[in-house]
C-alpha cells in the first residue's frame, strides 16, 4: 500500500508568503512571528467535483458573441448599481465587511428578490444553523419558496451538493470557514482560502453559476485571507458603516464587469436594509444653522452625485505642537491645504488645533472637496457662518488657484432638487454652464476671490 506524501511548508498568515522553513520576520511584508506550518497532499491539479463538471476548450475569438452579457438584478437598486446593473452568469462576488455589519442579511435579501425571477438558490452556511437563518428569514420577510440551505464546510461537499441541485446562484457565508480535504490547515487559513476561493472561482465559471462569498474583515480592515482573496474574484464590495449610526454604505473596490466608484446606501432596521432613495437629503438631515465650520460640498461617487457636509473646529492650542485631526478625507491632504490657505490667504493657523469630519461616516477622495475644506477651516478659524442655502466644489492648486472638475452639471442638478439656491464653483466650471438649474452661479479663480464669495 502506497503512503500518502505530504509536502510540509510554512507559511505568512499576514500576506500568504510561503517558505520551506519557518522564519521570524516575513521577507514581504515584514510580519513577525506569522508563519505557520501548513500540509498539503500531492493531489491532482482540481478535486473530482470540479473535473466532473467538464473540460474548456479553446475557442476562436471570431467566433465568440460580443454582445454585452447577460445580468440578472436583485430587485436591491442600490445593490445592483454596485454591481453595474445586476448579476452577471458565472460570476465571483466578495462581500466583506465587519462582524454584524449586515453581510449575511444584505444577501438573503438579495436571494429574496431573485427568488421571484430565477430556480432554486443554494445559501451555504458554515456559520449558523437552519434554525437561525430561518429566523432572520422571517424577520426581513423573505421569500423561501426557492431558496435552500446548506449546513456544510467541506469545500468538496458544497460543490456536489451543487453539482446534484444545480442553482440559479449560491452564497458561501462565510469562506474563512470552508476548507477542503487537500490540505491539512486549518480553516481560515492563508492556504485554505486561497485554494477554497480558487476552486469556487473555476467552478463559477464552468457551470455559469454566480457564486457570492462572505469574507470578513480584519482588525487591520481588509479582508481575512490577505489580499489574495481580492485578486481571484471578479468582484470585490465593502460593506462600511458605523454602530453608532443606522445606515450602511456598500461600496465597491474591484469590478470586472462595471464601474468601481459606485456606492450603494442602506439603512439598517429591524426589517433588515432599507435603500435610501435620496442620501443626499439623508447626510443633510441634521445640519444646524448658522454656525461656523460647517459647508456643504457636491462629491461625486461614481455616478452618483451627493450633497455631504464637512464640519471643522478650528481653536487655539493649549500643546506646543498643535493638533491635526481628519475623518473621512485625506490627513495629508487637508495639511497641504491649511498651508495653502496660510501662504495664500494670510490666515495664521499655525498655533492652531485643526479638526475635520465629514458629516455621516463617508470616506471622500475626489480633489472636487477641496473648496469645501478650505471654507470649513476659514469659517471656523474667522467664527462666520456660510449661508444655509449656499453649497461648493473645486479643485485647490499649490499656488492658491482653483480648477475646474469633471461632471459639474450632474452636481448642480442635485443641488437643486434638495432646495440649494447659490452655488460657488471654479470659473473654469462656471464658464462652461449650459443649464444653472436656476442657481446663482458664482465662478471664482482663487482662494482669495472664494473667500470673498462665501464668507461675506
Amino acid at each position: 500500500m502506497s503512503k500518502t506524501r505530504l509536502k510540509t511548508f510554512y507559511q505568512c498568515q499576514s500576506c500568504g508568503h510561503a517558505s520551506p522553513k519557518w522564519l521570524g520576520k516575513c521577507p514581504d511584508c515584514g510580519s513577525w512571528n506569522s508563519f505557520v506550518e501548513e500540509k498539503t497532499v500531492a493531489a491532482s491539479r482540481h478535486s473530482p467535483s470540479i473535473q466532473s463538471i467538464g473540460k474548456t476548450e479553446p475557442v476562436a475569438l471570431l467566433s465568440i458573441d460580443g454582445t454585452s452579457e447577460n445580468r440578472t438584478p436583485t430587485g436591491i437598486k442600490e445593490f445592483d448599481r454596485v454591481l453595474g446593473g445586476g448579476v452577471v452568469p458565472g460570476s465571483v462576488i466578495l462581500v466583506g465587511g465587519d462582524p454584524g455589519i449586515g453581510k449575511s442579511t444584505l444577501l438573503l435579501q438579495a436571494f429574496s428578490g431573485l427568488s421571484k425571477k430565477s430556480g432554486k438558490l443554494l445559501y451555504v452556511s458554515g456559520e449558523e444553523s437552519p434554525q437561525q437563518i430561518k429566523m432572520r428569514a422571517d424577520r426581513l420577510s423573505v421569500r423561501p419558496d426557492n431558496i435552500i440551505l446548506l449546513p456544510e464546510t467541506s469545500l468538496e461537499g458544497i460543490l456536489d451538493t451543487s453539482l446534484n441541485i444545480s442553482p440559479e446562484a449560491m452564497v458561501i457565508d462565510s469562506i474563512q470557514t470552508v476548507y477542503t480535504q487537500e490540505l491539512f490547515s486549518a480553516p481560515g487559513s492563508v492556504g485554505q482560502v486561497r485554494e477554497c476561493a480558487a476552486k469556487l472561482m473555476l467552478f463559477a465559471k464552468r457551470s455559469n453559476i454566480p457564486v457570492f462569498i462572505i469574507g470578513h474583515v480584519t482588525k487591520e480592515g481588509t479582508i481575512a485571507g490577505p489580499r489574495v482573496l481580492e485578486h481571484i474574484v471578479d468582484t470585490v464590495l465593502y460593506f462600511e458603516g458605523d454602530r453608532g449610526h443606522s445606515y450602511r454604505i456598500l461600496r465597491t473596490i474591484k469590478n470586472r464587469f462595471g464601474s468601481t466608484n459606485e456606492i450603494g446606501i442602506f439603512e439598517m432596521s429591524d426589517a433588515g436594509l432599507r435603500e435610501v432613495a435620496n442620501p443626499s437629503e439623508l447626510f443633510l438631515s441634521e445640519r444646524p444653522s448658522n454656525v461656523s465650520g460647517s459647508t456643504v460640498v457636491a462629491s461625486l461617487e461614481g455616478t452618483r452625485p451627493l450633497m455631504v457636509e464637512i464640519q471643522a473646529l478650528v481653536s487655539q492650542t493649549n500643546f506646543g505642537m498643535p493638533r491635526r485631526t481628519s475623518i473621512g478625507v485625506d490627513f495629508n491632504r487637508v495639511n497641504l491645504l491649511v498651508a495653502v490657505l496660510e501662504k495664500r490667504a494670510g490666515m495664521h493657523l499655525g498655533g492652531m488645533d485643526i479638526f475635520i469630519n465629514i458629516v455621516g461616516g463617508l470616506k471622500i477622495i475626489e480633489p472636487a472637496v477641496d473648496l469645501g475644506i478650505i471654507a470649513t477651516v476659514a469659517s471656523s478659524a474667522k467664527e462666520v457662518p456660510i449661508e444655509q442655502k449656499t453649497f461648493v466644489f473645486g479643485e485647490v492648486g499649490l499656488s492658491g488657484e482653483i480648477r475646474a472638475v469633471a461632471q459639474a452639471e450632474s452636481r448642480l442638478k442635485e443641488a437643486s432638487k434638495i432646495g440649494f439656491k447659490k452655488a460657488v464653483i471654479p470659473a473654469g466650471n462656471a464658464a462652461k454652464i449650459k443649464n444653472n438649474e436656476g442657481l446663482e452661479i458664482i465662478g471664482v479663480k482663487d482662494i482669495e476671490g472664494f473667500l470673498e464669495a462665501v464668507l461675506e
